[in-house]
């Protein structure tokens, strides 16, 4: 069995308490479909999350996907963009959360890993 660290993220957060919705999570959404290169490419694909999330209202999953995003080439003013640009069309206060959130995120990055 792999060490702790080699454990993905939603591993780490419920491994023992939902396995069968971690492994859909790594094996399915991040093993299949954010692997596609057909269409859209990873940094497209972070940016669709960032502002679906954004639109329905579920600011915690930004503090895993706007890091990811810039790990996937978004830059931090192109983040800061879309999420004002959505604020036209999902409402004010929403894409206060998102951007109050996005202002904790890159005032303390997230360590890259070696």
């Amino acid at each position: 069995m792999a060490d702790a660290d080699q454990h993905s993220p939603m591993q780490k957060m419920m491994g023992d308490f939902a396995p069968t919705f971690v492994e859909l999570t790594d094996d399915v959404l991040f093993g299949k479909v954010w692997s596609r290169t057909d269409a859209l490419l990873a940094r497209d694909r972070s940016l669709v999350t960032i502002t679906s999330l954004v639109s329905s209202g579920n600011y915690e999953q930004l503090y895993a996907h706007i890091p990811m995003g810039l790990a996937n080439g978004l830059t931090k003013d192109e983040i800061i963009e879309a999420i004002t640009h959505v604020a036209f069309y999902v409402g004010w206060p929403p894409a206060v959360s998102a951007l109050t959130i996005a202002q904790k995120i890159f005032a303390n990055p997230p360590q890259q890993q070696a």
